[in-house]
């Protein structure tokens, strides 16, 4: 281990992201940042999570760009297809509507409109998530708008660990990937292990983060702590929760999903965004499909409420999925 990795032995959300890239500059010269402000110039982000990265590898490979998500997406589509592998940073996921035409029109729909000859190898990140109190236009979760969108794979990590390798994963997939980083998991002061340079966890598979026989919580990001923390909690009357970490949105793992709910017969699927047309209807969809007969409880669906994004702190709180709510759908289920 070098020097500079030592000093990073335990690392945070942010400063896993930041590794990731690093390592991923460092290995291979199709690699390039661009995005808002990224370049050490204007700090390296408002996040801090490219910081010193175009020091080392100049402002040619981590570049700054204007306020104009459709036009430097698009660059960074036209970059991929050339045979670059570029990550390409939209400050907050709000701002990602304004890119949406290229990164739905060409980036998801090329490799079939190519009949699979060519690939967009760009990577897309962004933070969402509300608890900062900036209002309705910057705190969106819209990971179910882009899963929507054939050819795009969504990916959300739950932990510095999983940012590393699923943001690895994600540089050097041959497929356009929107990478979602959770303003929640940003303030939480959680450290771990730098992982191994170059480690990677595969887009679209799952990782049963605990296991459990009486119900399956299912989600992602920031509530799969919370769902955990729940877990532990519950443990001490004797109820044993299973709690399975999608990691990829779209595609997301269904033969996992599935094998969980069989075993424990409930599930309690949660995630930032909103309920209303949210993720968790087409992960409960598939369950109630193929499984319907054998559960033992209705299941139990735990998101935001259908509005925009509140600015007061007061009305903020009580938007923001936690703990309690994970709870609350869990003892639901154990009722019937």
């Amino acid at each position: 281990m070098s020097n500079e990795r030592a000093q990073k032995k335990n690392i945070n959300f942010v400063q896993a992201i930041n590794l990731a890239l690093h390592d991923a500059l460092d290995v291979d010269p199709s690699v390039f940042l661009m995005g808002e402000d990224i370049a050490d110039e204007e700090d390296g982000g408002v996040w801090k999570a490219t910081a010193g990265l175009s020091t080392k590898f100049g402002v040619e490979r981590v570049r700054s760009t204007p306020i104009a998500e459709e036009g430097f997406v698009g660059a960074g589509i036209g970059a991929a297809q050339a045979g670059l592998r570029p990550v390409v940073e939209v400050m907050l996921m709000g701002f990602i509507t304004l890119a949406l035409d290229p990164l739905h029109n060409t980036a998801a729909k090329w490799r079939y409109m190519t009949a699979g000859k060519s690939s967009v190898p760009i990577t897309i990140t962004t933070m969402a998530g509300a608890g900062s109190g900036v209002g309705a236009q910057h705190c969106d979760q819209l990971e179910g708008w882009l899963a929507a969108s054939p050819g795009l794979k969504v990916v959300q990590p739950s932990n510095p660990v999983e940012a590393y390798a699923l943001l690895t994963a994600s540089i050097f997939d041959d497929d356009p990937v929107v990478f979602i980083e959770q303003s929640s998991l940003i303030g939480r002061p959680v450290r771990m292990p730098a992982p191994e340079p170059g480690t990677r966890f595969p887009l679209g598979k799952a990782n049963v983060s605990r296991t459990g026989t009486d119900v399956s919580v299912i989600g992602y990001g920031a509530q799969i702590a919370d769902a955990l923390g729940v877990a532990e909690k519950l443990a001490e009357e004797g109820i044993s929760v299973e709690v399975v970490d999608l990691r990829t949105i779209a595609p997301f793992d269904t033969p996992t999903v599935l094998s969980s709910v069989a075993k424990t017969k409930r599930a309690v699927v949660v995630h930032e965004a909103r309920t209303n047309f949210g993720p968790s209807a087409e992960i409960s969809a598939q369950i109630y499909r193929e499984l319907f007969g054998e559960l033992a409880a209705p299941i139990e669906r735990v998101g935001a409420p259908f509005t925009p994004v509140p600015a007061s702190p007061e009305l903020e709180s009580r938007y923001i999925v936690g703990p309690k709510q994970i709870e609350t759908a869990i003892r639901q289920t154990l009722r019937v």
